[in-house]
C-alpha cells in the first residue's frame, strides 16, 4: 500500500467513520469522552474557518482548533503554537469558534 495523499480529519469525523466492530465500537466511545461536537457541525466550523482565507491558517491547525475549541486568545495561541498570528487573525478565528 501507498499512500499518496494525507488529510487531516477532526476527532468528531473519526468518531462518524469508524466502523461497527467491537474495536472500532470502543474507539468511538473513547473519542466521544473528548468530542465536542458532532461530525457534521465540525465540517460546518472547518469549512468556516478555512473560508477565512487566513495564509497561516493550514489544514492541520484548523483540525486542532475544531478539536479544542480554544475559548481566548492564550488558549488559541497554544494550540496553533507552530505560527505566529497578529490580533486581527486571532479574533477572526475566535469569532468562528464562538458560534459554536
Amino acid at each position: 500500500m501507498v499512500i499518496t495523499e494525507e488529510t487531516p480529519i477532526t476527532m468528531a469525523e473519526v468518531a462518524a467513520l469508524a466502523g461497527d466492530s467491537d474495536r472500532e465500537k470502543e474507539i468511538k466511545v473513547f473519542i466521544k469522552k473528548f468530542v465536542k461536537m458532532d461530525a457534521k457541525k465540525a465540517k460546518e466550523m472547518s469549512d468556516e474557518l478555512k473560508a477565512l482565507d487566513l495564509i497561516k491558517l493550514k489544514d492541520a491547525y484548523i483540525v486542532k482548533i475544531v478539536d479544542f475549541m480554544p475559548e481566548d486568545a492564550s488558549e488559541l495561541n497554544k494550540v496553533v503554537s507552530e505560527v505566529s498570528l497578529d490580533q486581527e487573525e486571532i479574533n477572526k478565528i475566535l469569532d468562528v469558534v464562538k458560534k459554536y
